[in-house]
């Protein structure tokens, strides 16, 4: 596996100082842009799968191990949180952690967890199963894939080698040639930043392709804090001809929600009366 070879260019890194070894590694990251490049078609093409279930309420279910597993896990919390998308929608699992928990060390070897992971999410035909993997062949993910498989859900696989097992398993394999790491097998280099660039493209894309976002502003955010307050306001004053203190009073009055509050606007009803002036 390329991911698990030595790279000839980090052979004296004990010898180098840190900005020689931050250098080497900036240098070794443009390897990851380029795979990204490569990949661009699968990339589009799953995340229109995933934009096409998630219009028709299916379960997402991303699947890892390891930094793998942690990586999906963050994309997940992210995409729940920015496009405030229902916590029945998106799922993560992780090996030997089950769902959204990533503080201690995972068992990836097992292999029936991955079915038992799998079987209580009661999945329909319909879902999608992501599997995230570098080497391309960690027994809980391929088990996980393989399970799928047999229920008939649709799979796709991301991983960092060519050749990968699991890409013979998966209905959609996306490859990610990173290369060798600048410390040998260390995936949570370049190849972790090639799965989060990916998994981050694919849940942009697909949120972008479900009408959560107008113009390059996100309107379904979960409305939590000052910051997004802030944020909202001055998206609908950029979107609409309201001022900022009008801005403000429309959202209060819908409750933060931007899109029923952009649907008023729309409709010429219930301005703020400093707005009808």
């Amino acid at each position: 596996m390329s991911t698990e070879s030595r790279n000839p260019r980090s052979l004296n890194i004990h010898e180098m100082s840190a900005a020689e070894i931050v250098s080497l590694m900036n240098d070794e990251e443009l390897i990851v842009h380029k795979c990204m490049h490569d990949a661009e078609d699968k990339i589009a093409e799953a995340a229109e799968i995933v934009a096409n279930a998630y219009k028709n309420e299916k379960q997402i279910v991303y699947i890892g191990a390891g930094t793998s597993g942690r990586i999906a896990a963050l994309d997940v919390l992210e995409i729940e949180r920015s496009f405030g998308i229902e916590s029945n929608k998106f799922h993560v699992l992780q090996a030997g952690l089950g769902e959204r928990d990533f503080t201690v060390l995972d068992p990836e070897e097992d292999e029936h967890a991955a079915i038992v992971d799998l079987n209580n999410l009661h999945l329909s035909r319909d879902d999608v199963v992501i599997a995230v993997t570098a080497s391309g062949k960690t027994p809980y993910v391929l088990a996980a894939i393989r399970h799928a498989n047999q229920k008939g859900i649709f799979t796709i696989a991301i991983a960092n080698n060519d050749k990968s097992p699991i890409f013979e398993e998966a209905n959609l394999s996306i490859l990610l040639d990173s290369g060798p790491e600048v410390l040998t097998g260390q995936t949570s280099l370049k190849a972790g930043t090639a799965q989060k660039l990916a998994l981050n493209r694919i849940n942009t894309a697909s949120m972008v392709l479900c009408g959560k976002v107008k113009e390059n502003f996100i309107i379904d955010a979960n409305v939590t804090n000052t910051k997004i307050r802030q944020r909202y306001t001055r998206i609908l004053r950029e979107l609409s001809t309201l001022t900022e203190d009008e801005s403000y009073e429309m959202l209060v009055k819908n409750n933060w929600n931007m899109r029923q509050a952009l649907k008023m606007i729309e409709n010429k009803c219930d301005f703020p009366e400093s707005a009808s002036n």
